[in-house]
């Protein structure tokens, strides 16, 4: 079992900044693959980015390459989604996921996931 807690935000200007957290526990956090997944309102859930338990591959979707960088920490057991130049389209709910047997971008290969934390840009 992996437990996934993501930071809370709330509310980030467009054009601004913003970093999300999420602390893992449980199973060996550092055997598995992390990724990171978003979902707007009436919108299926979307694939952002993904990193390897090594920390040397990453994938990211078209729409935030090169303004958004995932990366870990294996000795704090946390992954880490920094987002830039955030825009109003980049509004939703974003979860963290482990996936304990490989690196994807598909949501039905991760096997747990956090709750989910609301991310809010205003124009």
């Amino acid at each position: 079992q992996v437990q996934l807690v993501e930071s809370a935000v709330g509310l980030v200007q467009a054009g601004g900044p913003l970093r999300l957290s999420c602390a893992a526990s449980g199973r060996p956090f550092s055997r598995s693959a992390m990724g990171w997944f978003r979902q707007s309102r009436g919108m299926e859930r979307e694939f952002v980015a993904a990193i390897s338990w090594t920390g040397d591959i990453t994938y990211y979707a078209d729409s935030v390459k090169g303004r958004f960088t995932v990366s870990r920490d294996n000795a704090k057991n946390t992954v880490y989604l920094q987002m830039n130049t955030l825009k109003p389209e980049d509004t939703a709910v974003y979860y963290c996921a482990a996936d304990t047997s490989r690196l994807s971008v598909l949501a039905e290969r991760y096997d747990y996931w956090g709750q989910g934390t609301q991310v809010t840009v205003s124009s």
